[in-house]
């Protein structure tokens, strides 16, 4: 641990960020610079310049290559992962076996041999996890979801979230190589199944077919017997942009809250990581989660193919 928080006089948990792209620049390394509770002590980036630049911003040590991974790991109590998700994951079991504790973006992998490698390491190591599915963290959503699978008696639902990153024409700073090869499936499904599980069960049955432009429309089912459907796509034209979800049942109609800014989310993770580093207690969004994310849009994307 590093220095004390001030205000509380507790260890501050030092936190090294791996990935220097618009995400991590955005929402991870400023939420982790300012929040109460972690020091950023490096930045690790594939590109040196990169790695740099960013580490510069918030004058703390750059690290690329292998040799300043392990050196940068040494540094930290948790690793903050904002890499494309093959990527990640074996970033991640080598953090874990250092015995950081693990902050990840969705998905933690594109396989699901990859993120039962994440979870496995993770448990192995006794170390901490959560997943950055940021319905499922951001303070108003959170408590939104809550508050529904507390009352239950929900019938259906539905989940669109469609962005126009691939729309004709568009340079969206977050059109990476890696959301254009594996789609809407893996980037935002995850956000879709974060909220709809706490709330409906664990799905029990999926059925997938493609639209346009590489949407992809889910049918699933679900433990409480209630199903779902949700329209996930990349290459919405811009005027049809947009994030709506909404629950049917024996109360009517339910929609969550605005769930704010990303970097408010991002802090709401930390604070969620260090709670379970600190008590041992799993968080409901950890790597096991992830791993049946993983299951879920695998089994979905051999529907697709």
């Amino acid at each position: 641990m590093s220095a004390e928080n001030s205000r509380t006089g507790t260890p501050r948990t030092r936190v090294a960020l791996l990935g220097t792209g618009p995400w991590a620049r955005s929402t991870h390394a400023p939420a982790i610079a300012a929040h109460p509770g972690t020091d950023l002590v490096g930045v690790w980036g594939r590109r040196a310049e990169a790695a740099a630049e960013l580490a510069g911003v918030y004058d703390v040590p750059a690290y690329t290559g292998e040799d300043g991974l392990g050196e940068l790991l040494g540094e930290a109590d948790a690793v903050a992962i904002a890499l494309p998700p093959d990527v990640q994951a074996p970033l991640a079991v080598r953090a874990a076996e250092a015995g950081c504790h693990l902050l990840l973006d969705k998905p933690v992998a594109t396989t699901v041999a990859g993120a039962r490698e994440v979870a496995a390491a993770a448990e192995e190591a006794q170390v901490a996890s959560v997943v950055f599915c940021t319905l499922r963290l951001a303070p108003p959503t959170a408590a939104w979801i809550a508050e529904q699978a507390e009352r239950g008696g929900w019938f259906t639902a539905r989940a669109q979230w469609l962005a126009p990153l691939f729309a004709p024409g568009s340079t969206h700073a977050y059109a990476s190589p890696w959301r254009k090869e594996k789609g809407a499936l893996w980037d935002v499904g995850p956000h879709a199944l974060s909220v709809l599980i706490p709330v409906l069960g664990d799905v029990t049955a999926v059925t997938a077919v493609p639209g346009p432009n590489g949407t992809a429309h889910l049918v699933l089912r679900h433990t409480s017997g209630a199903s779902s459907t949700a329209t996930l796509g990349l290459g919405a034209p811009t005027a049809a942009a947009g994030v709506e979800i909404a629950l049917y049942g024996e109360h009517g109609t339910a929609e969550p809250p605005r769930w704010g800014e990303s970097p408010v989310a991002y802090a709401a993770a930390l604070d969620a990581l260090l709670e379970a580093a600190r008590t041992g207690r799993p968080h409901p969004c950890d790597a096991r989660f992830g791993v049946r994310l993983t299951e879920i849009l695998a089994e979905a994307e051999a529907q697709l193919a």
